[in-house]
C-alpha cells in the first residue's frame, strides 16, 4: 500500500493545471442495492495508509465513529466511513486511510484501497441535486471511471461535522475593525456546510457576499460583473473587492480560478483567499505560487474574519 503514496513530491506540479489525484476505496457491497461502489479522497489529504490498528471504543461516541486509536503518541478519532454513509455492509472494514485535513487528523475505515486516479477536476462534475435518501448532500463530486462506474467524492467539511470531530468553529468575527460599508465578496465553494460557514462569518462583517459552488461558476459570474462594468465605465472591482476560493471543487479548482484572475488585467489588484480544507505548508506555498494573498484553513472563522478584514481595508 505504501507504493501508491510514493513521489508526492512530483504532485505539487498539479497546482494550477487543474488536476488532482484520487486515491480510489471501496466500503463493500451494499446490503440494498448489491453492488459495490466507488469513492475516492485527494491524495493530498492521505498521510498513509495501512491495515486497521486496534481501535479504542470510548462512551457516547456519535455512531460513525469507531473509537480511537494511538499513532505514533497521537490519538486520532476513527471514523467507519461505510456506517456514516449509510450503508448496510456484509463484511467489516479492513483498512484504515489516515487523512489530515482543517488542520486534523484522522483515521477513516474501509474496505479496500483500489488505485490513484489521476484526471482534470474538469472531469468531476456536481452531483445532481435532486439526490435523495441517506447519503444526500454527502457528495460533493462525481467523476465516470473507464469502465462506466461512476466514482464519489465526499463531503469531507460535513463529514468532520457531523461526527463531531470538526475542531470548535463557534466564533464569526474578528475582535479588530470591520470592512468599509458597501464591500462585496464573491465566494467559490462545494461544501454546503463550508458556504455555510462562509455566510456567517460574511454577515458578522456586515460585508455582502456572491456565492458560487466551483470554479467554473466563479468564473463565469466574474466575467460577466467584469462585462457589465466595462459598459458601464467601471471597473470590476468597483463590484467586486474580494475572491474567497476552495480549492477542491469540481469542473475548476481554486488553483486554476485563482490563476486565471491573477493574470486577466480586468482583475488587476484584485486580493483572491483561499480558503480549504489542505491546511499542510506545502498546499499553502502551492496556493500563494499561483498568485494568492492570504491561505486560511477551514473551520478557522475568527482567522478567515481578519484575513477578510485586512484584505478589505
Amino acid at each position: 500500500m505504501s507504493e501508491l503514496l510514493k513521489n508526492v513530491d512530483a504532485r505539487t506540479r498539479l497546482a494550477g493545471t487543474n488536476k488532482l489525484e484520487i486515491l480510489m476505496f471501496t466500503l463493500g457491497v451494499d446490503g440494498a442495492s448489491g453492488r459495490r461502489e466507488m469513492f475516492g479522497v485527494n491524495v493530498f489529504k492521505v498521510r498513509e495508509v495501512m491495515r486497521i490498528p486496534e481501535v479504542t471504543r470510548a462512551p457516547e461516541m456519535p455512531p460513525a465513529v469507531a473509537g480511537m486509536v494511538s499513532l505514533r503518541g497521537r490519538l486520532v478519532p476513527v471514523i467507519d466511513l461505510a456506517k456514516y454513509a449509510g450503508l448496510e455492509v456484509g463484511a467489516r472494514p479492513a483498512i484504515m486511510i489516515v487523512t489530515e485535513f482543517n488542520g486534523q487528523v484522522q483515521g477513516l475505515l474501509v474496505e479496500a484501497v483500489d488505485t490513484i486516479l489521476r484526471i482534470d477536476w474538469s472531469q468531476m462534475r456536481v452531483p445532481p441535486q435532486m439526490l435523495t435518501g441517506k447519503a444526500s448532500g454527502l457528495v460533493t463530486a462525481v467523476t465516470e471511471l473507464a469502465d462506466g462506474r461512476l466514482a464519489m467524492m465526499l463531503d469531507v467539511e460535513k463529514l468532520l461535522a457531523d461526527t463531531g470531530t470538526a475542531p470548535e468553529a463557534s466564533v464569526y468575527k474578528t475582535s479588530g475593525p470591520k470592512p468599509a460599508a458597501g464591500r462585496t465578496v464573491l465566494f467559490a465553494d462545494d461544501s454546503a456546510i463550508a458556504r455555510s460557514q462562509i455566510v456567517r462569518t460574511l454577515d458578522a462583517l456586515d460585508v455582502a457576499h456572491i456565492a458560487t459552488r466551483n470554479g467554473v461558476q466563479a468564473w463565469q459570474e466574474l466575467t460577466r460583473i467584469a462585462e457589465s462594468a466595462r459598459a458601464q465605465g467601471r471597473e470590476a472591482r468597483d463590484a467586486v473587492q474580494l475572491v474567497l476560493t476552495d480549492v477542491e471543487m469540481p469542473e475548476m479548482d481554486g488553483y486554476m480560478l485563482a490563476k486565471r484572475i491573477k493574470a486577466d488585467p480586468r482583475f488587476k489588484g484584485m486580493p483572491v483567499i483561499m480558503h480549504s480544507s489542505l491546511s499542510g505548508a506545502s498546499n499553502q506555498q502551492l496556493g500563494h505560487s499561483v498568485g494568492i494573498d492570504e491561505y486560511v484553513s477551514k473551520f478557522e472563522p475568527a482567522k478567515l474574519a481578519a484575513a477578510i478584514s485586512r484584505q478589505l481595508a
